[in-house]
């Protein structure tokens, strides 16, 4: 990968400033109108009319309503491709911003809105300079990405193929969060996010009268050892530098104060930040709860479901983009962090197959507490705005750095 004259870079945060009004206006179209999971026809609408006002001609998903797009250099060459994420989640929202979401129940509260905006500002930079680009840019515009696998979707329907020459060599995402200052770049090497899988535990045993328990088998104390055994099995048994987290978050069992239940159901969630300490703590949690059922004559019916893989940003395409960031943002504006981040993305599909990296968006109001601030998944969450001109330069600029010749 080349890199283009250093003074070619910085002149994208001017111009993404510039056109800052704009990326706001699509950012509040699309805050007011979310929707959930793989089908989102409204959103699919909006982005569909900006990519034809760009001169681009988008692509529909078959089975989702995903949209893609490319925009062709004026040179051959190979292809990187720039995500964004579309769907909202279930909530109810909360700022009381006037562009709040208009559709009862769903609220565009992890930034995905943010995301769509900036990168169609990107892509309003990039046709604009289309003689730098040696080979194309591919716009993945992704539904489904809040627990739906819409990435995976678009993948199994040929998202990567490309003809010979004009192959996928590197791919980029952003991801906005109030955690961080605003207008900065925040990003690690290697893993960035975790893998996010959930644990569905029925505990069956035998019901009763409470004031003979020992004519039952009562499945409450089997699940309130099991909860505090699997804490022990993860302080004792995976490494603390490989680290993981299994949270038992529901837990429902009786109906009434003299009734010892036949079942007692528990949920929740392992985050792993590697392979190997996934396969780890899947035995571990399957080895805990057949060996305490077994202990108290109680059976148990396990269901470990897998969620999204470890995000794993390529150390050669990190250090590559970083770069980029700082030649646009300015070297203090990006920040290496020290640790992974627990949540889970789908943008780990793509990374197992193009080298890759996903950075994240300083967008924390000024005016906010940093202690106390909303974060993404609250009701009352409130991007800074502003905050998506850099985004929009950092995606224009990896792609003009990757498409270099």
């Amino acid at each position: 990968m080349n890199i283009p004259p250093a003074d070619s870079l910085p002149a994208l945060l001017a111009d993404a400033r510039a056109a800052l009004p704009a990326t706001v206006d699509l950012r509040r179209r699309l805050h007011r109108t979310p929707e959930v999971g793989l089908h989102l026809p409204a959103t699919q609408a909006i982005l569909l009319e900006e990519l034809r006002a760009l001169g681009l001609e988008p692509r529909l998903g078959a089975s989702t309503t995903a949209v893609t797009a490319v925009i062709e250099g004026a040179r051959p060459g190979p292809t990187i491709l720039l995500r964004a994420d579309m769907d909202g989640l279930p909530l109810t929202e909360e700022t009381g911003l006037a562009f709040a979401s208009g559709t009862p129940g769903t609220m565009h509260a992890c930034g995905h809105d943010t995301h769509m905006a900036m990168l169609m500002g990107a892509a309003r930079l990039l046709v604009a300079r289309r003689e730098a680009l040696a080979g194309r840019v591919l716009l993945m515009f992704q539904p489904g990405e809040e627990g739906y696998h819409g990435a995976r979707f678009m993948l199994d329907e040929g998202l990567l193929e490309m003809p010979a020459g004009q192959e996928v060599t590197g791919a980029f995402a952003l991801h906005i969060s109030t955690k961080y200052a605003s207008g900065t770049i925040d990003y690690r090497p290697g893993a960035m996010l975790v893998a996010a899988d959930f644990i569905r535990l029925t505990i069956r045993g035998r019901g009763g009268h409470a004031s003979a328990p020992h004519e039952t088998i009562d499945p409450i104390p089997v699940a309130a050892e099991i909860v505090l055994a699997l804490q022990a099995m993860v302080t004792r048994r995976v490494d603390v530098f490989d680290p993981a987290v299994v949270t038992i978050a529901h837990i429902s069992a009786g109906t009434t104060t003299n009734i010892i239940p036949e079942t007692a159901f528990l949920e929740g969630t392992i985050r792993t930040t590697s392979e190997e300490a996934r396969a780890l703590v899947h035995a571990g949690v399957r080895r805990v709860v057949e060996g305490i059922c077994a202990a108290h004559d109680a059976t148990a019916e396990l269901e470990i479901i897998p969620g999204y893989p470890v995000t794993l940003n390529d150390p050669a395409f990190t250090a590559f983009a970083a770069g980029a960031a700082a030649e646009v943002l300015g070297a203090d504006a990006v920040i290496e962090l020290a640790a992974p981040i627990m949540g889970a993305e789908d943008f780990s599909y793509v990374l197992q197959r193009v080298p890759g990296a996903m950075f994240f968006v300083g967008a924390q109001p000024p005016e906010e507490d940093p202690a106390t601030a909303p974060q993404n998944h609250s009701n009352r969450v409130i991007h800074h705005e502003p905050a998506m001109a850099a985004g929009a330069a950092v995606y224009a600029a990896v792609a003009l750095r990757h498409l270099a010749g």
